[in-house]
This record gives structure tokens, C-alpha cells and sequence, in this order.
């Protein structure tokens, strides 16, 4: 049985060289992104192996039901690559 990874923040960079990687290697892939077409072409190639999900990974309760949906659909999730993230700018002062 193939291992499952879920990846966040998997449309660019190393999220992205990571997706592409292990569903080359034969990997389960559960990626993520904010925009929900961003992995047709990937979906067209791999089928079944590679589940798309819209996930804004500042909605807690949006995180909650991705791994969910993953788990449904994969059986388990073996590994987390939690790749996105978002940034903070201003002052130290300013940002608490």
C-alpha cells in the first residue's frame, strides 16, 4: 500500500517540487492550495493517486475537515508537509 503525504502550500515552490516528486515516486498526494483549479493538470496525469483540495490554512476549522477528507478518501495520512504559510509585516511593536 502506497504512503500518503499531505502537502499545504503545494502550487509553487518547494511545495510544489515535493507534489510533483512523490507522485513520480508512486506517493498518495493529498495537495493543497488556495486556489481550487491549481492542480488539473497533475489531477489529468496522476488520477486517483492525487487528491485537490482548496485549503486556506488560516481557517482552522477548514484544516480540520482537508485531513479529514483526506483520511476518508486515502485511508490514513502517513506524512505532513506543512509547506504554506503567510506573512506578518510592520513594526515588532505593532504586531502583537
Amino acid at each position: 500500500m502506497a504512503k500518503t503525504i499531505f502537502i499545504t502550500g503545494a502550487t509553487s515552490g518547494f511545495g510544489k517540487l515535493w507534489t510533483e516528486a512523490l507522485l513520480q515516486r508512486g506517493y498518495n498526494v493529498v495537495a493543497t492550495s488556495r486556489k481550487a483549479n491549481a492542480f488539473t493538470a497533475l489531477s489529468e496525469k496522476y488520477g486517483d493517486q492525487l487528491l485537490p483540495l482548496q485549503l486556506d490554512i488560516t481557517d482552522r476549522e477548514a484544516v480540520f475537515a482537508a485531513v479529514n477528507k483526506a483520511s476518508e478518501h486515502f485511508g490514513q495520512l502517513d506524512v505532513v508537509i506543512n509547506n504554506a504559510g503567510y506573512g506578518v509585516f510592520g513594526a515588532v511593536e505593532e504586531i502583537g
